[in-house]
């Protein structure tokens, strides 16, 4: 990756529904906008994000969306919708970076988010960069979360069980979502730190230290695993398939899907189903990968993925 760098500039946007989105800017305040969206929802942007752009060619907005990360208040669910973050990013585009167009990259949770955007602001949308493809859709999260990934990982899917009385284990989500957003502070800590640990888990190809200790910390934990819960729960506020349905939306825009084979999280098929509504875009299937961005071939990809579509031009 590119060296480590610090922001040239940082803030809060007030939403003015009761939310402070912490926002940055890092590389070059005259190269091309880009705008990076984090994975989750809920987990919030790291510095190590900054190093997938030249600093030298790019200008970077990275913001910790709703309730996560930096921005307050932490783990809020009020007022924490797809449209209420992509009418952040909106914001951020036009009062922090000042573009009239930026690339817009995320993967996993952000894939979803950079699709809902640029389907909805097709014309302030460059280029379009997702990895780890996730569109919310009820099969995919019954997968992850009820029965699907479960077969490949019985060993961490009785952890992630263990909250959760046999009762209640033929909707686990909605078991969660009453322990997450109840008032037993234990229980709800207890929930927080196995619906996360489930996740860290098994995001990688091979079993990562550094993932699975990612969100061990209690407000880590809680924030990730009540904003995420809330999104699944609610289908990601958008209909069922939605995101596939209207991908010829962007059709004109330029763009790179990339995908790692042995994803368990978000598994394949759903980037293949991106890849046959949206044709335009360059696929690239990762013969040795899992979910992690910082995976050998789909760190390779992403970085390929923004230096071509650095303009050097556009750096004075």
């Amino acid at each position: 990756m590119y060296p480590e760098i610090q922001p040239y500039a940082h803030g809060y946007l007030d939403t003015n529904d009761g939310h402070h989105v912490y926002w940055e800017l890092c590389g070059n305040p005259d190269g091309k906008p880009a705008i990076f969206l984090h994975g989750g929802p809920g987990s919030g942007c790291s510095p190590v994000h900054r190093r997938l752009f030249n600093p030298d060619r790019y200008n970077v907005l990275l913001f910790d969306q709703r309730g996560c990360g930096r921005s307050t208040p932490h783990s809020s669910l009020e007022n924490n919708t797809t449209w209420h973050l992509v009418d952040d990013m909106e914001r951020l585009r036009a009062e922090v970076l000042k573009a009239d167009q930026m690339l817009v990259f995320g993967g996993s949770w952000g894939s979803t988010l950079s699709l809902a955007y640029a389907q909805t602001h097709p014309d302030h949308v460059s280029e379009l960069i997702v990895r780890g493809i996730f569109t919310v859709r009820q099969s995919e999260v019954h997968w992850f979360y009820q029965n699907g990934a479960s077969a490949l990982f019985p060993d961490y899917w009785e952890d992630y069980l263990a909250p959760i009385p046999q009762s209640e284990r033929d909707d686990l989500i909605g078991a969660y979502h009453r322990r997450l957003t109840g008032d037993d502070r234990d229980a709800q800590l207890k929930a927080a730190h196995a619906w996360t640990q489930w996740e860290s888990r098994t995001i990688t190809l091979l079993p990562s230290t550094h993932h699975e200790k990612a969100h061990s910390a209690d407000a880590q934990a809680l924030s990730f695993a009540r904003i995420e819960n809330h999104y699944v729960v609610n289908g990601g506020f958008m209909e069922d398939g939605q995101l596939l349905r209207d991908a010829y939306k962007l059709r004109d825009i330029p763009g790179v899907i990339i995908q790692g084979r042995y994803d368990a999280c978000t598994p394949a098929r759903t980037a293949w189903d991106l890849h046959r509504a949206w044709p335009q875009a360059e696929f690239h299937l990762v013969p040795d990968a899992g979910h992690a961005f910082d995976e050998p071939g789909i760190l390779t990809r992403l970085l390929a993925a923004t230096d071509k579509f650095s303009e050097p031009t556009s750096v004075s």
